[in-house]
């Protein structure tokens, strides 16, 4: 106020531009106007006499009121909900809301009683996502036991936990570990519990998520990348050691505690069907039960926000795979889980991925499929396509049955009689490389004199392959004579003999 008088007098008695009073009372020359023409418009004249609270109350009157009725408060619930639909702003809402009340607040004022209001929400309501945007997902520290029926064991089963990022619609089961499996497997049957698939998944730094953890990169499980790929989603890991990332998660594990797993803590259970039955029960309530400080429930909340912007499930649900490394051999076969699948030629001594079904076996080089075989789980025996074999072998002409023979016999007659043994008795002879060459490996192991002598009691015993070479050379059986003594026959009378009249 007192600025204000400085201003009319250095205006009335000393009479300074408004420019020169701008610099003298240090403020803006627009203000310096602003309060002269107040002046003007109020009719009083100077010198004056009033006090500093009337002459205030005379240049700034305060706004007429408005009836109650003609400005009536938004609806913060319904500004909080909508703030969750892409692209909307408060901008947008308080020009709404204008429209609607063409006498209601200022944006100012509308943004400030906002946050206000926002500021009092738990914290589950208070971060703000995308509809249809992410999905939560972790493990609950807290596990349930289950009884065996016949034994009396108790396994402790794991409990999933997704939480929706916009609803805070939430999915839990039981499964017996956290593994690759049971992993993948809650991730598709909560797909299937929404009836659609969100844009993100923010998994935890678990095994089964991430391979290897890194601030910026982490590298993405094979498994769970493929899980991606066939729902469309992308897989963003919360970063290690900052529970902000995943503070949906954690909330949504808490509640799933508090309301479903502390509600089942004085009951048996004789079978993960049986526990998954009462946690579903339990769920459908949770997810009813009413918000707090917020109208509505999680199902309302998912039904009017997430259900609409989830995308489609794909027409086939996921089948679990699994991705390994091989190592192609020069007989172009890899080897999964000890049989052998052929691949092209001309990939020998590349390293594969290969991705494992219950059913099938796929190859990949630098992310190209290169072969698919049905999965065989007959050990130590082959796949192979005819496509994939050379129609000569120009490219690895060295590995041939007959070069395989020709250096056996460096080493004697009985080990190429065994190589040539091995490579005869194979519909195709590449399938024979694999053994062979460890078996010529095993003479630089115990020797080649060893060796020969081996092959040479294999031959005798009719048992020419590389594991009953090996067992001879680990136990020295080589030098043991190959014709075994016939032992004496035993009397016909011997006190120690019953004789058939003892069963009698």
């Amino acid at each position: 106020m007192r600025k204000i008088r400085e201003v009319l007098r250095l205006k009335f008695e000393v009479g300074l531009s408004a420019r020169q009073i701008a610099v003298s009372v240090q403020v803006g020359r627009v203000t310096v106007g602003d309060y002269l023409n107040r002046f003007a418009a109020s009719g009083l004249s100077w010198p004056c006499s009033l006090s500093d609270a009337e002459l205030e109350q005379q240049l700034f009157p305060p706004a007429p009121a408005v009836a109650s009725e003609k400005r009536p408060l938004p609806d913060w619930a319904w500004v909080h909900a909508e703030l969750r639909r892409p692209g909307v702003t408060l901008a947008l809402l308080w020009q709404e809301y204008r429209l609607s009340q063409p006498q209601g607040f200022q944006y100012s004022w509308f943004c400030e009683h906002y946050r206000a209001w926002q500021g009092k929400l738990d914290v589950v309501m208070r971060q703000e996502h995308r509809v249809g945007e992410k999905l939560f997902v972790d493990y609950a520290g807290q596990t349930v036991p289950v009884i065996d029926r016949h034994s009396g064991e108790i396994r402790q089963a794991q409990v999933f936990v997704a939480v929706l990022g916009a609803s805070s619609y939430t999915f839990a089961e039981a499964t017996w570990s956290q593994q690759l499996p049971d992993w993948l497997g809650s991730h598709t049957r909560c797909f299937a519990f929404l009836g659609g698939v969100p844009e993100i998944v923010v998994p935890d730094n678990l095994r089964s998520a991430v391979s290897k953890a890194h601030r910026y990169e982490p590298d993405i499980n094979p498994s769970y990348r493929d899980l991606a790929e066939h729902y469309g989603v992308a897989v963003v890991p919360a970063r290690a050691r900052k529970p902000r990332d995943k503070a949906k998660a954690e909330v949504g594990v808490q509640v799933v505690e508090r309301w479903i797993l502390a509600a089942l803590r004085n009951r048996q259970f004789f079978s993960l069907d049986e526990l998954n039955s009462a946690i579903s029960v339990l769920l459908e309530r949770l997810n009813q039960r009413p918000f707090k400080k917020l109208p509505g429930s999680r199902q309302t909340a998912f039904d009017s926000l997430d259900r609409p912007a989830l995308r489609p499930l794909p027409e086939q649900p996921y089948v679990y795979a699994e991705w390994k490394k091989a190592r192609v051999h020069i007989d172009y076969h890899v080897e999964v889980d000890g049989h052998y699948y052929s691949v092209p030629y001309q990939l020998v001594k590349k390293q594969l991925e290969v991705r494992l079904t219950a059913r099938t076996v796929e190859c990949f080089h630098a992310n190209q499929r290169v072969a698919s075989h049905l999965r065989s789980m007959h050990k130590g025996r082959h796949s192979t396509q005819a496509e994939h074999m050379p129609k000569s072998h120009r490219e690895h002409a060295e590995w041939t049955p007959q070069r395989l023979i020709r250096w056996a016999e460096q080493t004697g007659p009985n080990t190429a009689g065994v190589i040539r043994h091995i490579l005869e008795r194979r519909i195709h002879p590449q399938q024979g490389y694999r053994a062979c060459l460890g078996i010529l490996r095993l003479g630089k192991t115990h020797g080649e004199v060893r060796l020969e002598l081996a092959c040479r009691r294999a031959i005798s015993l009719g048992t020419c392959s590389y594991k009953s070479l090996e067992s001879i050379l680990r136990q020295g059986l080589e030098n043991l004579p190959l014709a075994q003594q016939h032992l004496p026959l035993l009397p016909d009378d011997h006190a120690n003999l019953r004789g058939p009249g003892y069963y009698h």
